[in-house]
């Protein structure tokens, strides 16, 4: 079906992007996958190319694009046959860098976000913790202030590009006291390197290229001039940018579920069994019409929801029901892909594999389908 979302510049962005990664990412992702790591070099190369940060100011190295740039982005991330790659460069552009264009002085904004959008410096948003997830307001990492530091104390966990990062946007409790718990919530900036900070890369069952990790600050002094925005600020600013997170976290569900609907096509096509294609007998054709006819319906709503937020309006309500039902869609896009497949889908050297594994944090990261429902339902006024 033909949507009426993107203009010509969209459209030559994801020409050049889609280039890009054809011939820079897709022929090393599986090399990346089991080394656990992304080069650095794609990291330049990406912001060189103004792959990075175009929403930004150009004062900062973007090019002030609109948020429909980031949509065309995420749908060409899920094509170049790297899951991992594609939630570490998301994470970087609209999860963590974010905040520091939506907070931050002119100051900080030279100092960390043009790094990040020149592909010098990745970043990271730390606000999960062993005790507190989607509720923000239950984080125990605490930051107390003593004269010109603030001194961090607490841990963080499941945070992408945690690792190898160079910039943690780190959601802390300034004030443990504070009436509701949520307007104590500041965001500080550690910076990789800090004495005190130690992080642990965690292991996961898929998405091996982007490091996920485990960080413990044991008595972090951090300079004040590092707070983002001013003290108890931070929980609306999540608030806020959960939406955009929400957002590409669809986009990427539903254009990693046509690669897979295509891929499955193909082989479906190729494979034969009892003298014909596969494609031929009733119940895989069914089986590929149920997958592309779920796809089709997430795509309709995940562009609605994208073109109403690029104009500044509220859809949390809708991107929080377009997040648990694309989730959970594109992990039985997947399942059943792997089942055509037949013996090939549980190989890990096949594509549809490693993404059947990659997919399946999908429904749990960046807010349950539980939580999903939950926030829906409230906004239902139930």
């Amino acid at each position: 079906m033909k949507y009426d979302v993107f203009n010509e510049e969209h459209e030559q962005f994801r020409v050049q992007l889609r280039r890009f990664l054809a011939d820079r990412v897709t022929p090393h992702a599986a090399e990346w996958e089991r080394n656990r790591q992304i080069p650095r070099q794609i990291w330049q190369e990406m912001g060189q190319l103004g792959f990075l940060g175009f929403c930004y100011d150009p004062a900062y190295g973007g090019v002030g694009a609109d948020d429909l740039f980031r949509v065309v982005m995420s749908e060409e991330m899920a094509r170049c046959s790297a899951g991992g790659f594609g939630v570490a460069v998301c994470a970087h552009n609209d999860m963590s860098t974010t905040y520091i264009d939506l907070l931050g002085t002119h100051e900080q904004k030279l100092r960390w976000l043009k790094p990040c959008t020149a592909g010098e410096k990745v970043c990271a948003i730390a606000v999960s913790e062993p005790g507190a997830g989607s509720d923000v307001a239950g984080i125990a990492t605490r930051a107390e202030r003593k004269g010109d530091h603030y001194v961090i104390e607490g841990q963080k966990t499941f945070i992408t590009n945690g690792y190898y990062g160079d910039i943690l946007v780190t959601a802390v409790k300034t004030d443990t006291k504070a009436v509701p718990p949520h307007k104590g919530i500041s965001l500080i900036v550690v910076e990789k390197g800090m004495k005190g900070v130690t992080a642990r890369k965690l292991e996961k069952i898929g998405g091996h290229a982007s490091d996920t990790a485990e960080i413990f600050f044991d008595q972090v002094e951090v300079p004040v001039e590092h707070l983002l925005g001013a003290e108890g600020q931070a929980f609306y600013a999540i608030m806020k940018n959960f939406q955009l997170e929400r957002l590409v976290a669809t986009i990427l569900a539903v254009s990693f579920a046509q690669h897979i609907l295509e891929l499955t096509m193909d082989h479906a096509k190729q494979r034969v069994a009892f003298g014909k294609p596969i494609a031929k007998f009733q119940a895989v054709r069914h089986k590929l019409a149920e997958m592309a006819t779920a796809i089709e319906l997430n795509r309709a709503l995940s562009y609605q929801c994208a073109v109403q937020y690029a104009k500044g309006e509220d859809v949390t309500k809708e991107i929080s029901m377009l997040k648990y039902a694309s989730a959970e869609m594109v992990n039985r896009v997947a399942y059943d892909a792997t089942q055509l497949f037949g013996g090939y889908g549980y190989m890990a050297e096949y594509e549809v594999a490693r993404l059947y594994a990659d997919l399946r944090a999908v429904t749990i990261a960046g807010g349950t389908t539980e939580i999903m429902k939950d926030i829906v339902g409230r906004l239902m006024g139930l």
